[in-house]
């Protein structure tokens, strides 16, 4: 666990606290030519050698190689439209040979019957149905009111960022529900609260009555089935 610990930290420091943000743009116009690569793989390599004291050097010239090739790979196909796709890949990968690394000094199996027991798969389930599920539904019951809200819209200051709404139901699902399983319902009121005061600004400034009625009815269902899901995991928990 320590070694895992320790080789993550590594990972993260060298990654991103000591990688400014003007080595990665020179290093996505200049690709392998750029300086700061080699900078950056140097300043991993130092990390690596000064949290874990010098010792596993195979494992630290193992991940300061594959470090090196994966960004390479990276600055090599990285473009305007897949650029956030391969920063996913990239930290996958880097996590991927960390956790082989560690298997090589501690081998530690796997129990695929407990993470996909019954209690993680109904969390599972109940994730799913919070995030994309609820989001769904409550498309399918606001349908009647979207397009006269729209059409009201065209006419008002500013505009949304794309999918903006649909992040943010997600988000303030999973933090009612991740509320109620540890029990923090006054957690729920704030957050009704949070919310209501950085729309209070667009309804007040639009004086518009059907945008209120239609963002009063979308965070009342949003919270609704967030709460109704949690009450149904915690009581189906119970049962397992």
């Amino acid at each position: 666990m320590i070694l895992a610990l320790k080789l993550i930290l590594a990972h993260f420091i060298g990654d991103f606290v000591l990688q400014p943000g003007h080595w990665v743009e020179d290093k996505l116009q200049n690709k392998w030519k750029s300086k700061y690569l080699y900078w950056h793989i140097a300043v991993h390599l130092l990390t690596l050698l000064l949290i874990l004291q010098f010792h596993h050097l195979g494992v630290i010239a193992i991940i300061v190689v594959s470090h090196f090739i994966i960004d390479i790979g990276k600055l090599s196909l990285t473009n305007e439209k897949n650029y956030r796709w391969l920063f996913v890949v990239d930290q996958i990968l880097h996590l991927l040979v960390i956790a082989g690394m560690i298997y090589w000094i501690s081998p530690f199996e796997i129990d695929f019957t407990t993470l996909f027991g019954e209690k993680n798969l109904l969390l599972i389930t109940f994730l799913v149905f919070v995030t994309y599920v609820c989001g769904i539904f409550m498309r399918m019951l606001l349908a009647p009111y979207i397009d006269e809200i729209a059409k009201d819209d065209e006419s008002t200051e500013g505009g949304s960022l794309k999918n903006a709404g649909t992040y943010i139901g997600m988000l303030e699902r999973l933090f009612v529900f991740g509320f109620i399983l540890i029990q923090q319902w006054a957690a729920i009121g704030l957050l009704i609260a949070a919310k209501s005061v950085f729309r209070f600004g667009d309804l007040n400034k639009g004086k518009n009555r059907k945008l209120t009625e239609y963002v009063l009815i979308g965070t009342l269902l949003s919270f609704g089935l967030a709460i109704l899901s949690g009450i149904a995991y915690s009581y189906l928990t119970t049962l397992i």
